[in-house]
């Protein structure tokens, strides 16, 4: 009801009060549709380039990285010309940035760290240390492939399909482990822990043995260790511990997943066929002493990790 009583004319007057009429309007929808216009045309146009290169993870980092920041730079060129179309507004932002200095530092100090983002992003782009599909570590916490690299973070999906998003002044600050950067190829540890009761040489061969049968396997000695008569997969006795023998099998696959999956395979194998040939996974021993009648008596116990 209050808005039909409001007549046409007092409409105009408000809207004229605000700097708007109909041509200014009109003017503001052209701005609008020409930096739509113009993101669309140089996101084909970057598109184009990329489908035609041959190095596809480093092109998909710079294309996803570009896309992102012409996005964001379009669309601040938009709302800052806006902006000056308007009366009302533009003579707030004059008043704003020319006359509050405090403003104006407070600013800057809010933005520090958005700036420091962009300008690592950039540095990211630039240097590679990792590209869009590699699997990385950064620091201690995370792990996961590349998805989106943007001009404040990068986008890591971990193994659980769980997306990671990580400031890009905090990845440059951070070491960061590249699966994928040069060869993707990877040498994966199996141990195992034996008892000094079991067979050492038939462990070694059963772990060899397994390793080398798994599909995920890959041979990569070269043709002198071939010649050399160097085995597949090699086992090494790589350490004596207090109660355990550790023996371990150096086992290559095609990439991290893979090695990850391989590993997980030969834990089952390599447990079941230990199992068959009486080789025993031991666990840690404690000895208990204490006095009965004046007489010193010691036990020993095997003790289940966590139990006590």
């Amino acid at each position: 009801m209050l808005l039909m009583k409001i007549s046409p004319e007092r409409v105009d007057h408000i809207v004229d009060r605000l700097g708007f009429n109909l041509l200014l309007l009109l003017k503001v929808l052209v701005v609008l549709l020409a930096a739509f216009i113009v993101e669309r045309l140089l996101y084909r146009l970057l598109r184009r380039i990329y489908k035609r290169s041959d190095k596809f993870r480093e092109d998909a980092t710079r294309y996803r990285f570009l896309r992102n920041a012409l996005r964001f730079i379009v669309s601040l060129g938009a709302i800052a010309t806006i902006v000056y179309m308007i009366p009302s507004f533009k003579h707030l932002a004059v008043t704003l940035f020319a006359g509050a200095g405090i403003l104006v530092a407070i600013l800057g100090f809010a933005t520090q760290r958005a700036f420091a983002n962009i300008i690592s992003g950039i540095f990211i782009v630039s240097f590679k240390p990792f590209r869009v599909g590699d699997l990385i570590k950064i620091g201690e916490a995370h792990i996961g492939t590349v998805e989106d690299i943007t001009l404040r973070h990068t986008v890591i999906v971990t193994f659980e399909n769980r997306r990671v998003i990580i400031p890009n002044a905090v990845i440059s600050d951070e070491t960061i482990v590249n699966s994928s950067l040069v060869d993707e190829a990877t040498c994966e540890f199996v141990e195992f822990g034996i008892s000094y009761e079991s067979d050492l040489d038939n462990a070694m061969a059963i772990l060899q043995q397994e390793a080398e049968m798994h599909p995920m396997c890959i041979d990569r000695r070269t043709e002198r260790e071939m010649e050399l008569g160097e085995p597949k997969v090699s086992v090494m006795l790589v350490r004596i511990d207090d109660s355990a023998l550790l023996i371990r099998a150096y086992v290559w696959a095609a990439d991290p997943v893979l090695a990850r999956r391989m590993h997980y395979d030969l834990n089952r194998s390599v447990k079941l066929h230990f199992d068959r040939a009486d080789i025993e996974l031991p666990y840690p021993q404690r000895t208990i002493s204490f006095k009965e009648n004046g007489t010193k008596i010691a036990l020993t116990q095997k003790v289940i990790e966590g139990a006590l």
